[in-house]
């Protein structure tokens, strides 16, 4: 049973077995638990997962993967396979009451990012998370603030989770062979938000602007939405520029900015 990978779904099939095996040692996945795998390919990690004796549900795209895999692993009593698109898919559906998932993946490139935001709208009902990524996000998504790769998404993700890079995966680990370095993190959905935020559009929103042109300072880049003396009123800096700022003095500005409807 073969399959020819396709561009238009990003896909690249991990074949390493080493990798594979460093994933299953790292995760810890345990008899009885609730596993959902985003893009199974095919079964790269669903077979290793199975064979914990995990309940395991798969969510699938590419129509000939899902009848590969119904043909692959058709003896299997602790797997649903789900035809669909993971960006639509109801994650939180699947978990019952008080019952948190595991969710694990190799995630295409091209959604991996639009795809982390439509999982943590279903953040309180998971667990944690284990993503094969392209480094370059993984690095972002860990960042500290002062650094090149800290960014939107640094902030954004860092508001929902903890992130941890756990190991890098070299192209040569997958068929095809894809052009950038991957890596293994660890997303672990915070039990409460580390910030305060009172109103979650506004912080996305500053954050966006904040971020939108990088030399600018933030009292340029956020001009629309506060004053000068609106950012100083609040002990930050107005010429400092966003990448110098943390996770709580986004927090700040998105709750100053929040009680002003008018200029938002």
């Amino acid at each position: 049973m073969t399959h020819t990978a396709r561009k238009r779904f990003g896909q690249n099939f991990l074949h390493d077995h080493n990798i594979i095996y460093s994933i299953i040692s790292h995760i810890q996945a345990e008899a009885n638990q609730h596993w959902v795998e985003i893009g199974p390919g095919q079964g790269a990690l669903t077979a290793p997962l199975l064979a914990q004796n995990v309940q395991l549900d798969v969510v699938e795209l590419d129509r000939d993967l899902v009848s590969l895999l119904q043909r692959k692993f058709s003896t299997q009593t602790n797997l649903t396979i789900h035809s669909a698109d993971a960006l639509n898919f109801d994650f939180a559906g699947l978990a019952q009451q008080g019952e948190k998932l595991h969710v694990i993946g190799n995630l295409p490139y091209n959604i991996s990012t639009p795809l982390l935001f439509h999982l943590l709208s279903s953040s309180n009902c998971i667990e944690d998370m284990h993503f094969m990524l392209q480094k370059e996000v993984v690095d972002r998504i860990c960042a500290a603030p002062g650094s090149k790769q800290y960014g939107r998404l640094s902030v954004m993700m860092q508001y929902y989770c903890e992130g941890e890079l756990l190991f890098d995966v070299p192209p040569e680990s997958f068929d095809p062979i894809p052009k950038v370095m991957s890596a293994i993190i660890r997303l672990v959905p915070h039990a409460q938000p580390p910030v305060v935020v009172t109103n979650m559009e506004t912080f996305a929103q500053i954050v966006s602007h904040a971020f939108s042109q990088r030399r600018k300072t933030i009292r340029n880049s956020l001009k629309n939405l506060l004053t000068e003396e609106d950012i100083a009123g609040l002990g930050i800096n107005p010429s400092a520029r966003a990448e110098t700022l943390g996770l709580e003095a986004f927090a700040q500005l998105s709750n100053l900015a929040a009680q002003k409807p008018a200029t938002i």
